[in-house]
């Protein structure tokens, strides 16, 4: 009776043996056909590949990743826009295919605008990629389009941690094309806004004016002038603290030939 039971023991351990033998190479199977997948060819599987690698990444560490996503980016809508003319709606979905696998906290937000400008287009096709609230890289590349036919003619990064928007200045009869690159950073009790004011001449691209940090800074682009409301950050933690509506400003700059002046800064109903 005892020998028997020793070897109905023995038969189980073996049993055992080869379940776990089975488990681990089907385990190792698995683990080389993931390691045998080839590497995603489309555009937007390369930009997902990438951007995986970006969570849990300082921004100030990301710019190896952020810069190959930015040449995969450009070098698409050089070769998109070589033989066409393409609206603001066309560039914004060809950005939107490209960024379409991305997933919380992931995201590609396409930034747009299609100008006249001397017989021609001037497209703006930028985007913010984020990783998380805070983590964001902009970029802003410009195309002169005309004759049914695109070019980059530059492109640029606009301040890190913010959104991207535009706002176009109105014809004043300068020989230039002028634009207000504008974002908003999140933080502390209210965003705060960064604006630069770029101006083209069709080679070049340079900043006439800028404002940065802008406490609760809300922008009106009117006729001749930009009008920016915003809070003093002491001032409003003291006035709160206090149970007090705090005020607000307004700081009034008039648009020039050299870009931005101030013209007045003054206090304003909260």
């Amino acid at each position: 009776m005892r020998s028997l039971s020793v070897s109905k023991l023995g038969i189980l351990h073996l049993l055992m043996l080869l379940l776990v033998a089975g488990v681990l190479a089907v385990g190792v199977a698995e683990a080389k056909k993931k390691r045998a997948l080839p590497p995603p060819t489309t555009l937007a599987g390369q930009i997902n590949s990438l951007a995986k690698r970006l969570p849990g990444v300082m921004l100030e560490d990301a710019g190896p990743m952020t810069e190959e996503i930015q040449k995969l980016v450009v070098d698409h809508l050089v070769d998109w826009m070589a033989n066409r003319t393409p609206t603001d709606v066309e560039v914004r979905r060809e950005l939107e295919s490209a960024f379409s696998l991305l997933h919380y906290p992931l995201f590609g937000q396409p930034a747009v605008f299609a100008e006249p400008w001397k017989s021609g287009t001037l497209i703006g096709a930028g985007y913010t990629l984020g990783w998380t609230d805070y983590d964001r890289q902009n970029v802003v590349a410009i195309f002169d389009s005309r004759a049914g036919k695109s070019r980059l003619v530059t492109v640029t990064n606009f301040v890190p941690r913010t959104d991207l928007h535009y706002e176009m200045l109105p014809a004043q009869g300068w020989d230039d094309f002028r634009f207000l690159v504008y974002g908003y950073q999140l933080g502390k009790s209210q965003p705060r806004l960064t604006a630069i004011l770029f101006s083209f001449d069709g080679q070049e691209l340079k900043s006439l004016w800028e404002t940065h940090d802008v406490y609760d800074g809300k922008m009106d682009v009117q006729k001749d002038k930009v009008v920016i409301r915003y809070l003093k950050e002491d001032e409003y933690i003291r006035e709160v603290t206090a149970k007090r509506k705090p005020p607000r400003h307004a700081a009034v700059y008039l648009i020039t030939p050299t870009g931005l002046q101030l013209q007045d800064d003054h206090e304003i109903p909260f």
